[in-house]
């Protein structure tokens, strides 16, 4: 069941449609730490970022909501919905129920392990070690199979255009079956952010989903926390 502090969460990032200033007060101003780069401190930059989006006429869909208290700190990642992919697989869709609770930590020890061994230190012949190749679901808009997967990390694809390079996982957050990791790296060579969505069974990847933006160069950033 949603928490009344989930609740109140979701309510702030449907402020995002309407730009309302009010949905704000669940951020703690005492304690807030913004980590988007093109938004200012505290409530007042987080209300004026909802009035500048509130413009574009943005729809909110909140599909999958972890844990939270009133906000102390955020950090997000934004792209573009594409898709869907050639499987038929959106950006948002497939399993939303949180299950296995009891499998929180070690579903969380796999994720680190995983990003560490095959996206950092890219040893590609363990992903069978992580991923049910049998039953894996993959979101990712320009993606839909692990040939593919296999093929942009180990930078084989035209020209090196697709190439994605996972340099540092910042943190991880885990419930039940699903694990979401933040990490830093390059796409293209540009500084990018990757926010990966991993749904896991019986201790094996299942379904993943993911957004990548990149990181604007310090000199652009309107406050000082990092994106990370």
């Amino acid at each position: 069941m949603t928490s009344n502090r989930k609740t109140l969460i979701s309510e702030m990032l449907k402020g995002i449609e309407t730009g309302d200033p009010s949905v704000v007060a669940v951020v703690n101003e005492e304690k807030y730490i913004q980590h988007n780069p093109q938004t200012h401190e505290g409530s007042e930059g987080l209300a004026a970022l909802f009035k500048r989006l509130s413009k574009t006429s943005p729809r909110v869909n909140i599909v999958r909501v972890f844990e939270d208290d009133r906000a102390v700190e955020h950090w997000d990642n934004i792209q573009k919905r594409h898709g869907p992919n050639n499987s038929g697989h959106s950006m948002v869709d497939g399993t939303t129920e949180v299950i296995d609770h009891e499998m929180t930590e070690r579903n969380r020890k796999t994720i680190q392990n995983f990003i560490e061994e095959v996206l950092i230190n890219g040893h590609l012949d363990k992903m069978a070690k992580y991923i049910h190749q049998g039953r894996f679901i993959e979101h990712n808009p320009r993606l839909d199979s692990l040939d593919q997967l296999f093929a942009i990390l180990s930078h084989s694809t035209i020209n090196d255009t697709d190439s994605i390079h996972y340099k540092k996982c910042h943190r991880l957050l885990a419930e039940g079956n699903f694990v979401l990791s933040v990490c830093e790296g390059t796409f293209n060579q540009t500084p990018f952010s990757f926010f990966d969505l991993f749904r896991l069974d019986k201790g094996k990847i299942v379904e993943h989903w993911d957004t990548t933006e990149a990181i604007p160069p310090k000199e652009k950033w309107k406050n000082n926390n990092g994106k990370f």
